[in-house]
């Protein structure tokens, strides 16, 4: 009798937490483990801004999945379709074969892509903040813009490239715009002739009021630090149009520029749409149980699933953050094995913790456990949260001693010069027209066979 195959789709918390999980589970001789992701690390996301601004190094927030996983073949490729019928994935290559994989159970955790919602220029002149490469080019880019700012004679030129334009204002967007801004306001000591004032950073966000999911109190106190620094935040405003030079806003002014970073919230994995099923905004409608109703042995978690948060009930569905996407990783591996021991399932149920927005410095909002808390007790969560979250020790000790050194030291501003000779865009970075359609996806999985 073969041994049944588990597949596991996507290398982020959702996803290396199933199999982290299920090689603690199940014996060798159960299973064989298979994981899809086009990275060999699971990627620490709350700390990319950190990234961005220079505080942390790459490899900091890279935890590499061959130090997590010890007996889970990873296969480095992105799933571009999948055939429920035939229980089979299609699988391109990073060096651009396409394979498939065939399952007896399936976990699908794609996670998300930056939602763009069809503005014009946007996916041309815009970078996001959802991968590793982004936040190191979105680092050289903005040190580039003030190192040709004071090569600049022309002082609209300098002015133009020192307004920065950052679009969401949640966590992610919120915490890029203030870690970038704390950046550029320490760099320009060491620039002599560029002037103070000329350095702008525009927040904009179309919801009438930052990070909402704080409740009001703390949203006001965290609009009020990053306007007392020096940000400019404009609420009820979004994109109407983008260029290389331009951003227009939605209320009509126009900001020469040459920074959009767009963190407008996220939209589900393009690889959801391949599938037959039934979803919710995009995400994949699931069971309480993480199962997939229709599909045999499918099972979805993380960004690209509506899993039913029975905490808050009411039809609620888990908001995609970390901490769920952890949790529901663990949930997963404990139902896929259930199913493959012919045992009960059990449905996924957790109270969020909180929640944690780092300003920089010793700026901070927090709601740890509902309990408001602001400057250096929300930093002490918020930090302890986050070295709590990463996986290894040698992760925590990295980020700690970059912390340290920052705090002591200050910034460096190096900038490293790839990718000079073009823009990034975010089709460079997501690659989010890569999947299949469905008749590829049959054609693919209807010549292949079971090896």
């Amino acid at each position: 009798m073969a041994v049944p195959r588990i597949v596991i789709v996507g290398g982020g918390f959702a996803g290396m937490e199933t199999a982290r999980r299920l090689e603690r589970i199940l014996r060798p001789t159960e299973a064989v483990l298979r994981l899809v992701t086009p990275y060999d690390y699971q990627l620490y996301l709350p700390l990319l801004p950190h990234v961005a601004s220079g505080i942390l190094t790459p490899q900091s927030v890279a935890v590499p999945l061959r130090r997590l996983l010890s007996r889970t073949v990873i296969l480095p490729g992105g799933a571009v379709g999948v055939d429920p019928g035939a229980k089979a994935v299609v699988v391109r290559k990073i060096n651009g074969e396409t394979s498939v994989e065939h399952y007896d159970y399936l976990v699908l955790a794609p996670g998300s892509v930056t939602r763009q919602f069809d503005i014009p220029g946007v996916n041309e002149h815009a970078v996001g903040m959802k991968t590793l490469a982004e936040a190191a080019w979105v680092r050289d880019h903005v040190i580039s813009q003030l190192d040709l700012a004071a090569a600049s004679s022309d002082r609209c030129e300098r002015e133009t490239r020192l307004q920065f334009v950052v679009v969401g204002g949640g966590y992610a967007g919120t915490e890029t715009a203030a870690y970038l801004h704390h950046l550029t306001t320490a760099a320009v000591k060491r620039y002599p002739g560029l002037e103070p004032s000329l350095i702008k950073w525009h927040l904009i966000d179309i919801a009438p009021r930052l990070m909402p999911e704080l409740g009001e109190r703390l949203g006001a106190k965290a609009l009020a630090i990053l306007r007392r620094r020096g940000l400019d935040i404009s609420l009820g405003v979004s994109v109407a149009e983008a260029t290389r030079e331009t951003v227009t806003f939605t209320d009509g002014r126009t900001l020469p520029c040459h920074t959009l970073i767009w963190t407008a919230g996220v939209a589900p994995s393009p690889l959801i749409a391949t599938l037959d099923a039934e979803t919710n905004r995009g995400r994949l409608i699931v069971q309480p149980d993480l199962a997939v109703p229709g599909l045999d042995g499918v099972f979805a978690l993380g960004d690209a699933a509506a899993v039913p948060d029975l905490d808050k009930g009411d039809d609620a569905i888990c908001p995609p953050t970390a901490q769920h996407a952890m949790r529901q990783g663990w949930a997963a591996a404990k139902n896929v094995a259930a199913t493959l021991r012919g045992a009960p399932l059990t449905a996924y149920r957790h109270r969020d913790l909180g929640l944690v927005v780092d300003l920089g410095g010793a700026q901070a909002v927090s709601k740890p456990l509902g309990v408001e808390l602001t400057g250096l007790p929300a930093q002490a969560v918020a930090r302890g949260y986050h070295l709590g979250a990463l996986r290894t020790v040698p992760a925590r000790l990295r980020t700690l001693t970059n912390w340290t050194l920052n705090a002591l030291a200050s910034f460096d501003f190096v900038r490293i010069g790839f990718q000079a000779s073009r823009p990034a865009t975010l089709k460079d970075f997501e690659r989010a027209d890569a999947y299949l359609t469905p008749d590829l996806i049959e054609a693919h999985t209807g010549q292949s066979t079971r090896d």
